[in-house]
């Protein structure tokens, strides 16, 4: 069995793509087995050499009593047995999958692959994508047949970026295997790290499709409560008011309202789109869904300029502060970022827009969405919007508020991690 092999160290795990899926599934596996992690991007690699992970989301003591090699050298891939893909799936402008990079790891897998190899995908796809499209990319690379050669599976990633409780070993693994032989082989490696244990899907489409409905559930639940959001405050009630009464009865879902973007919930419907479509089926709640949360910058922003309007300001000679840039709190990820949307959006109002975030990089801010990210708060804002729940600003008081903010200022608290202030203070508090 490849599981002894690697136990032994007479094989080696390879795992390509070193993200935040990538990197904590190579350093788990490397306290057991030998590995080799492999990135295309060399300043990474420099990086992670020196017990450094770029994302942010790991100290050099994670990298401790790790039997790795990291290696931006595809050729490197050819020591390797045991073969894991883990690189983004992303939607391009239209909204339909782009694998370019699955497709070139595949390539790069396929040309190392030796015959009793194995292949296990974990980037988020349709269902069908690893059979139908990385598959016949492997066996061309490689002149190798899958189950004859070489065993291919899936086994969908269930990293949650900034969560030190909920981590890859205590979360339990879907695996899939193209065979029985491949799927017991390929359980018993992923047992070997991950102690909450794995669940053996009926087969490759199956774990696919459970991947990318994991996170349609939360969009489709969150876009309820954006909506819910939107009809409460047009009502004049308090949203989380509501849901906290809501939520004393047993059976009711914890979901809140909130901006959705990132590289998962914002970007996983419209792969199980994609593929619905192919077979002739056009949803209608998921893409309603999507709409609503799509939706909401512009619907943040609007609201925000009209109650700089209430309080006699001109929006085109106010200052907003953004507080967060982030997909959500205490990551460095800005990947499909609904808060530079809000940031656009209010500059199409000519409301003049500084944005803060103490842990996104702003040559990345500045790369993928052409913004500025200030090292600090300035002062004299007419409105500060906080965005991002990150630890940092759930420490301000209402006196730090006040003290960079003019007369009569609005509060935006888009996750609601403030007291509302008394309107003594003479603050307008406002949140979703």
């Amino acid at each position: 069995m490849i599981a002894a092999a690697l136990t032994r160290k007479e094989r080696i795990i390879s795992v390509t793509g070193l993200g935040y899926t990538g990197l904590p599934l190579a350093l788990a596996f490397a306290r057991k087995f030998r590995v080799i992690g492999f990135d295309t991007n060399a300043e990474r690699i420099r990086q992670m050499q020196q017990a450094i992970d770029p994302s942010h989301q790991l100290e050099p003591h994670d990298f401790a009593n790790a039997d790795i090699v990291f290696s931006a050298d595809a050729e490197d891939l050819k020591q390797a047995h045991f073969h894991i893909v883990t690189v983004p799936t992303p939607v391009d402008a239209l909204k339909n999958p782009d694998l370019s990079h699955l497709l070139e790891a595949s390539a790069a897998v396929g040309a190392a692959l030796k015959s009793g190899d194995y292949v296990v995908y974990e980037s988020t796809v349709y269902p069908g994508c690893t059979e139908e499209d990385c598959l016949p990319v492997l066996e061309r690379y490689s002149g190798l047949q899958v189950n004859r050669d070489f065993k291919l599976g899936y086994s969908p990633e269930r990293i949650n970026p900034g969560d030190r409780v909920r981590t890859l070993e205590t979360i339990v693994k879907v695996v899939s295997g193209s065979d029985e032989t491949a799927l017991e082989d390929i359980a018993a490696v992923y047992e070997a790290v991950v102690s909450a244990g794995v669940h053996r899907a009926a087969s490759i489409k199956v774990a696919e499709a459970a991947k990318v409905i994991e996170n349609t559930q939360r969009d489709l639940n969150i876009s309820l409560m954006n909506e819910l959001s939107i009809i409460f405050d047009k009502m004049g009630i308090d949203t989380r008011a509501v849901l906290e009464a809501a939520g004393t009865k047993w059976n009711f879902l914890p979901f809140f309202p909130g901006l959705v973007g990132g590289h998962c919930i914002s970007v996983d419907p419209y792969y199980l789109l994609h593929q619905s479509r192919k077979y002739g089926y056009e949803p209608q709640v998921i893409l309603s869904g999507r709409r609503v949360n799509d939706a909401m910058p512009a619907h943040i922003a609007k609201r925000l300029v009209q109650l700089l309007i209430a309080r006699g300001k001109n929006p085109s000679q106010c200052k907003v502060l953004v507080m967060g840039v982030t997909f959500k709190e205490n990551v460095a990820d800005i990947r499909n970022s609904k808060v530079a949307e809000l940031v656009r959006e209010l500059m199409q109002y000519s409301v003049a827009v500084h944005l803060v975030d103490p842990l996104a990089s702003a040559n990345e801010v500045a790369h993928e969405y052409k913004l500025s990210l200030l090292d600090a708060p300035g002062s004299q804002y007419d409105a500060v919007c906080v965005a991002v729940a990150h630890e940092a600003y759930r420490q301000w008081t209402l006196t730090d508020f006040k003290n960079i903010m003019t007369d009569s200022p609005v509060l935006f608290d888009l996750k609601g991690i403030f007291a509302p202030p008394n309107p003594s203070e003479g603050i307008l508090y406002w949140r979703l």
